[in-house]
């Protein structure tokens, strides 16, 4: 993660923050104002990083890959990279005191890790995926474990035979790793995803408890056992309180740091959040829709909580490719609620030409399709109490054969 700040820095990105804020909340409120990386080098607990791929510009640079490829490069992933083996981690008691953990808005049940990278191991299965967790005291949190998700999973199973799921909580990694654990990918994955990211290797360390993990900042090791506990309110991607569960504990049995380490915080429902939430569909709905139509650019907006309105760039070859792009996306992703189609020459990273889209390439009655009781998402306030939701695709691309009417007008040739 150092050497990715000074990319960062080398781009005149990083805003350093040398002086200690004042108040509870200056640190998320700061963070909440800009999308640079902050870098904090005086707060309680030590130093720490806010907004470290905020942008897609900052995740470009993070894969290596250029802004308005993302989508379509990560679609053909192959998830071979090389996991390369390395010492073991030395360990202390854990002590979560000893880290900047912060509480982000009032009505917060307490001070959360949003960064932490949960990665497990049980059953011959390895995962990652990042959890947020409410600090309960010096070694224990309570652990957001979604249901169904592969932690849960891996968690019921060692439950179920009576046993402890061991993991261990990475927080300080390359931003490229912290991508791959938030990608849905096939089970088992992920560091080798992570590898294939950072150019075709990932080096990993053994803790104590068997679990690996990459290159950290910080790294807790420990248990989910069957202690539970109440876990929120907390500010999930939509800027609104998420419901107070009940959820299981993670006990930490041990704590490695880097000597003066970083700590990574992600604002809950800033960008940063929005990008690694929703960008990791993109290419998921870039390979859906490709196969149906010719696929340009998927971009999951930040206006839509970067989760619930994709925008998908297509090149048509019959009238009706639009409105399969729509359902194919729906299928691929489905928390999305909105989806807009448009054609090769609007960019579909910028709103003002996606407006355009839909003021002069859309007519209600024949471009837009509803669909009613389908699936939502468990974050979206509108949900009903079944889970569903109503979902709305928009094709605001040109009628084939009617291109002439549509056109554009500017300076180049023939234009």
């Amino acid at each position: 993660m150092r050497e990715f700040i000074e990319q960062m820095r080398e781009r005149s990105l990083v805003v350093d923050v040398d002086e200690r804020p004042r108040g509870e909340f200056d640190a998320p409120k700061m963070a909440s104002t800009t999308d640079s990386l902050l870098f904090f080098h005086d707060l309680p607990g030590g130093r720490a990083v806010m907004n470290v791929t905020a942008t897609r510009k900052a995740l470009s640079l993070a894969l290596g890959l250029g802004e308005r490829e993302i989508g379509m490069k990560l679609s053909k992933a192959s998830y071979d990279g090389s996991v390369v083996r390395e010492g073991s981690l030395s360990m202390r008691p854990a002590d979560l005191s000893r880290i900047p953990a912060m509480k982000f808005f009032p009505k917060d049940a307490g001070k959360y890790l949003t960064a932490g990278i949960v990665f497990s191991g049980y059953g011959g299965v390895e995962n990652a995926s990042i959890h947020r967790m409410l600090v309960l005291d010096q070694e224990r949190v309570a652990a957001r474990l979604v249901e169904g998700r592969h932690t849960y999973t891996l968690h019921r199973e060692a439950l179920a035979r009576g046993e402890e799921l061991p993991v261990a909580v990475a927080i300080g990694v390359h931003p490229a790793v912290t991508f791959a654990s938030c990608s849905r990918v096939p089970k088992g994955k992920e560091l080798p995803f992570a590898a294939e990211l950072l150019g075709g290797e990932v080096r990993v360390h053994q803790c104590s408890n068997g679990v690996l993990v990459p290159e950290a900042e910080i790294v807790l090791e420990g248990y989910i056992g069957s202690d539970t506990a109440r876990e929120g309110p907390f500010v999930d991607i939509t800027g609104t309180y998420d419901s107070v569960r009940v959820q299981p504990v993670i006990r930490f049995t041990g704590m490695h740091t880097k000597n003066d380490c970083i700590y990574h915080s992600i604002l809950p429902g800033g960008n940063e959040h929005r990008i690694l939430m929703g960008v990791p569909y993109e290419p998921i709905i870039f390979r859906a829709v490709s196969a149906v139509t010719e696929a340009r650019n998927v971009v999951l907006t930040t206006g839509g909580c970067g989760y619930f309105h994709a925008v998908v760039q297509i090149k048509k070859s019959t009238q009706g490719d639009a409105k399969n792009a729509i359902m194919a996306a729906f299928a691929a992703h489905t928390s999305l609620k909105h989806v807009v189609v448009v054609d090769e020459d609007i960019d579909p990273s910028d709103p003002a030409e996606v407006e355009f889209a839909l003021a002069t390439r859309v007519r209600g009655d024949r471009d837009i399709l509803v669909v009613t009781g389908a699936r939502g998402s468990s974050l979206d306030p509108c949900r009903v109490g079944d889970g569903t939701n109503v979902k709305v695709g928009v094709d605001a691309t040109m009628v084939l054969g009617q291109e002439a009417e549509f056109l554009r007008v500017g300076w180049q040739e023939g234009q």
